[in-house]
């Protein structure tokens, strides 16, 4: 009979599931992969053992495996037994180290994951470790490993150097490592076969080292195999110093991780997500790239940082974001180094379960939005507000982008949703109002110049009387999503957690938003959504937090608890950016770094952290 998994690998969301799970196309649902990360990349586990999403050596570089866009030519690393099995998976208990267990006829192996780091932190090359452990009886694996071809833009192939399998990947230079009872039956050009027998209390280790254009060290397999768990402990070292002790400890602890996996180290930018073109509805056009930091993403992210603790990542994140807007005018999205984000260009491969256009790039970085006004100075009150302090040239920096918001608010915007249609969005207007409120409590807390005080005290009052005239409807008894709109925007749940004027107005919008775009346990962006996409996750825990800090409690809790029931029973704990409300099939890319904050946020308030 299988055994139980050790008790170091008990998570709140395991999951159990026939192995062969891919549909006639040869795609896993977006909720069967798992998430490996190193602070630099981020790979995709699937449930069937295949590692379907790697881009090295960052985020945002090309990818080495994109089978996940590409079912059939896409690269892979593949690790699966030869015969029918099930399979039963679990993130080790405050580690981003991935446990998948292959129960089989003859026998059960575990499959242990990592994209290593060490005891100083992130290596200086991509090392991605797949350790094979025995547990009982005798199971046979198959190893396939092919390389992404990138839309037929590079041509990769494979060559030995003295004892060593070398590949070459465009201008990706690697290792395929492994322990010798790995044995070789392929290798050319389109990549290596190999298989692996594991009986009881036997193991064997496979990897890839990689890096881009540089040199490359061989580590030693069994140095390697050690780094595996050394990673599981600086995980479990990090994730244990979070300050939530309460009610759903453990929710909080994966969206953590899962955080913390879309740091990129080098710079402290946060990426929105970790893939790209990961459609919103299947089949449909909505595939966009989101390898990149946005301004509100890092905003909000930092905010959840800061509320359970995590000091060094909500000071790094908040270091570059202060130096993006130091640097000319602030952009909505910029590239994990800084830079510009390149306009989307379509890619020529099929796309998850054949939904085009697959992109590189983005057109956000040419938008406006209000938004960022309010994301920045949210964030740096919430810095200061945990006993910090901003340096002379970051508050002016602050001090010009006030002004700067002072003049703008009247304009139209491209809205938080980032819509074609520039529009006087509510939103927008209510996220000037608040980076003018910040910003007078920045002053009044000695934090800012004092200069400019009275006229963004004069511009704040304008804007709120201004939403108030425009944007109420008593006969919809919500705020519009614009003026002259008849759609009900679920964002304007964030206005709660703003501290905006009005609860009695804010309270009868979430009772619209809930009747009009809530779909079970979820809800959808705005009215006229369902039509294009599934519901968006972050937007339900937005309306639990705010029905919370409303004094709504028990209508708060019961709304959490019935979205985190439903996601629990999918995959591992590692959330995308939306969900199909009847099914639970998982839409849009992942892992989604709004989703994952909102739940963090969520539990914080429901459990009376303060904000």
């Amino acid at each position: 009979m299988p055994q139980p998994l050790p008790e170091h690998c008990v998570t709140t969301s395991p999951q159990q599931t026939c192995g062969a799970t891919r549909d006639a196309d040869g795609y896993l649902p977006i909720e069967e992969y798992g998430a490996l990360g190193d602070g630099r990349g981020i790979a995709l586990s699937g449930s069937d053992g295949s590692i379907d999403w790697w881009c090295v050596p960052n985020m945002d570089s090309p990818p080495l495996f994109d089978r996940l866009l590409s079912a059939d030519e896409g690269g892979r690393f593949e690790i699966t037994p030869d015969i029918p099995h099930t399979v039963t998976r679990r993130y080790r208990e405050g580690s981003n180290v991935l446990e998948t267990v292959f129960t089989t006829e003859t026998g059960r192996a575990t499959l242990v994951e990592s994209l290593n780091s060490n005891t100083a932190g992130r290596l200086p090359w991509a090392e991605l470790a797949r350790r094979i452990e025995g547990v009982e009886g005798r199971v046979a694996f198959t190893i396939d490993l092919r390389f992404s071809r990138q839309a037929d833009t590079i041509n990769p192939y494979l060559s030995r150097r003295g004892r060593h399998d070398i590949f070459h990947a465009g201008h990706v230079l690697g290792l395929f490592l492994r322990t010798d009872n790995v044995r070789i039956d392929r290798m050319d050009d389109t990549g290596i076969a190999a298989t692996v027998t594991i009986n009881t209390g036997e193991r064997a280790t496979l990897a890839i080292v990689a890096g881009e254009d540089e040199p490359l060290i061989v580590p030693p397999i069994a140095d390697i195999d050690a780094r595996i768990d050394r990673s599981d402990k600086e995980w479990r070292d990090w994730s244990s110093l979070l300050h939530h002790d309460g009610a759903w400890r453990p929710e909080l602890i994966r969206s953590a991780l899962a955080l913390k996996l879309l740091l990129y180290s080098p710079t402290g930018a946060i990426a929105a997500a970790a893939t790209s073109s990961l459609p919103e509805k299947i089949g449909g056009p909505k595939n966009w790239d989101y390898r990149y930091a946005w301004i509100r993403d890092a905003g909000y992210t930092i905010k959840a940082f800061l509320r359970i603790g995590a000091w060094g990542e909500a000071k790094a994140a908040l270091t570059w974001l202060l130096k993006r807007l130091g640097e000319g005018q602030p952009q909505v999205c910029y590239t994990l180094d800084g830079k510009e984000v390149p306009p989307p260009a379509e890619v020529d491969v099929p796309g998850y379960r054949n939904s085009k256009p697959v992109v590189m790039g983005n057109l956000a970085g040419d938008q406006h939005q209000h938004g960022i006004y309010g994301d920045i100075f949210e964030t740096v009150g919430r810095f200061v507000a945990c006993g910090n302090i901003i340096d002379s040239q970051s508050a002016e920096t602050l001090s010009h982008l006030a002004d700067e918001c002072a003049d703008r608010w009247r304009l139209k915007d491209a809205g938080i949703w980032e819509l074609e249609e520039p529009q006087h969005y509510t939103m927008s207007k209510i996220s000037c109002w608040q980076a003018l409120q910040r910003a007078i409590e920045l002053v009044d807390e000695g934090q800012m110049p004092s200069t400019c005080r009275d006229r963004w005290e004069r511009e704040r009052t304008r804007i709120a009387d201004w939403i108030g005239e425009h944007c109420w409807s008593e006969k919809r008894g919500a705020y519009l999503m614009y003026p002259g709109a008849d759609q009900i925007d679920a964002s304007i749940a964030l206005a709660v957690r703003f501290k905006f004027d009005g609860q009695d107005r804010l309270a009868r919008t979430l009772d619209a938003i809930d009747k009009e775009l809530g779909r079970g346990a979820f809800h959808y962006r705005y009215t006229g959504a369902a039509k294009e996409e599934g519901c968006f996750l972050a937007c339900t825990f937005w309306l639990v937090e705010a029905r919370a800090l409303l004094g709504q409690h028990d209508r708060a809790e019961a709304t959490f608890t019935a979205a985190m029931t439903a996601l629990d029973a999918r995959g591992v704990g590692t959330y995308a950016e939306m969900i199909d409300p009847d099914t639970h099939a998982f839409l849009g890319n992942t892992p989604q770094g709004l989703t994952h904050l909102a739940i963090i946020q969520a539990i914080a308030t429901l459990t009376g952290r303060e904000l």
